[in-house]
């Protein structure tokens, strides 16, 4: 989190950020660079690190990974808590991992965790970014989460993170037809879908979180990705309303693009 234009004041439960942890920083800047037209700036965390922008507006961290690690590259969301050890020790009563931390950074501390499925998320206890709101502005369309059964799902994250069904002031969760979806006033946060094969060998049915990205033209940042090494998952359709189109970054990470 950056210093200017922080809320300590969000909501818990709330989206407050998504990171890459690429393996070299600048092939990730230049990869997003073109794709998604992005520029960068230092994010006060080292030069390991930087804060991606969208016209001039935050969109998401990006950092190298240390290189004993040995992990797969991936987008990662942060969702803000109210108190992140009493958050980890939810998170391990519910048959889940706390990977890292908690860890204090400048304005606040984090952790990152596994979902009983294996899915990767953070927790984030501090000031948050007040003009970096998922599906408005520069932030991420939508975030969605690919799990193997949504309603174990749902179950763990509500207790986790404080989603009910009717939350006046913060996060609802309800079931529609074969998924879930978070709302924070009737406005579309997140979504939750089954059908995750955790040994599957194919990344994209794989239990995780995915990051949707607003672009001008899917076309366009398609043919970006395919020139600058990545490779095309999912087709855009032009029969749909929204024509979205599934990436591979370099590295192995996956996103999608849509014109929603």
């Amino acid at each position: 989190m950056e210093r200017d234009k922080i809320d300590s004041q969000t909501v818990a439960g709330a989206p407050c950020w998504v990171t890459l942890l690429s393996r070299e920083l600048p092939a990730a800047q230049a990869f997003y660079g073109d794709v998604l037209g992005w520029t960068y700036r230092p994010a006060g965390l080292g030069d390991d690190f930087c804060v991606a922008l969208s016209d001039g507006m935050p969109v998401a961290g990006i950092g190298a990974l240390a290189a004993s690690l040995q992990v797969a590259v991936s987008w990662t969301p942060y969702f803000a808590v109210a108190d992140v050890d009493e958050a980890a020790a939810r998170i391990r009563e519910r048959g889940a991992t706390v990977a890292v931390g908690p860890l204090a950074f400048h304005s606040g501390r984090a952790a990152l965790a596994m979902d009983p499925d294996g899915a990767a998320f953070g927790i984030w206890e501090g000031a948050v970014r007040s003009d970096w709101t998922v599906g408005r502005g520069s932030a991420p369309a939508w975030l969605e989460l690919r799990t193997r059964e949504t309603d174990d799902a749902a179950r763990f994250y509500s207790q986790v993170l404080g989603w009910a069904p009717e939350t006046e002031g913060g996060f609802t969760l309800v079931r529609e037809h074969d998924h879930a979806v978070l709302r924070q006033d009737e406005h579309v946060v997140a979504k939750i879908r089954g059908g995750g094969v955790q040994a599957t060998p194919d990344p994209r049915i794989r239990p995780r979180w995915h990051v949707y990205f607003r672009v001008p033209k899917v076309s366009g940042s398609v043919a970006a990705a395919l020139n600058g090494g990545g490779a095309l998952l999912s087709p855009p359709d032009a029969s749909q309303a929204a024509v979205e189109a599934t990436l591979r970054d370099p590295d192995g990470a996956l996103f999608t693009v849509t014109s929603a």
